[in-house]
């Protein structure tokens, strides 16, 4: 089993590659499914503090579609001959360290963290919806599912924002540096 305990099944039908931009595609299965795995790891941190409050099942709902999530790039991940970020060790640990200290400073600071990172994973889908647009018809399924993600995790902000995300100890500071990770993550993740 790879890190997270997902298996990963393999299939005997494969996309097929042909007429597809292999790079650009790479990257951003590569990237989402770094990010769906971090996303999966920050929740687990702040199960581990915050799993029996009465937030616990608002972040166990959150968690179980990032399940969901990363399940679907790691089928992708086959599907398109993908290799995963050599960073993944890394993001198991930073992800779990940012929701369990993000969840530390209470319910409105694991909100805030939500809030922060699912804002900045929103932007990344709208800048891959943007750029696999150029062929939509190409890229009709892969599309779709980004599309639907990037929906879900912008219901994730909107519940950290309605669960006093804002009213986190020194939210703006926090929110700037989760973003800043983020960013940087998503920089690292591509590319290694």
């Amino acid at each position: 089993l790879p890190a997270g305990g997902v298996s990963l099944r393999l299939c005997s039908t494969r996309v097929t590659l042909e007429g597809i931009n292999k790079p650009l595609i790479e990257r951003i299965i590569r990237v989402d499914h770094a990010g769906e795995y971090g996303a999966n790891r920050i929740y687990a941190g702040q199960m581990a503090v915050l799993g029996r409050s009465s937030v616990g099942p608002i972040i166990q709902q959150m968690w179980n579609q990032e399940k969901d999530h990363l399940k679907k790039f790691n089928e992708l991940m086959v599907a398109y001959r993908v290799r995963p970020t050599v960073l993944l060790p890394f993001w198991n640990v930073a992800g779990f360290v940012l929701g369990a200290g993000s969840a530390l400073l209470g319910k409105k600071g694991a909100m805030a963290c939500t809030v922060a990172v699912e804002e900045s994973i929103s932007d990344h889908y709208n800048n891959q919806i943007r750029a696999l647009m150029e062929d939509p018809e190409k890229y009709k399924e892969l599309l779709q599912l980004i599309k639907q993600f990037r929906d879900d995790e912008r219901e994730h902000h909107d519940i950290g924002l309605e669960h006093d995300a804002e009213a986190a100890p020194a939210y703006s500071v926090l929110k700037i540096a989760i973003q800043l990770g983020c960013k940087a993550a998503i920089f690292l993740s591509e590319r290694i």
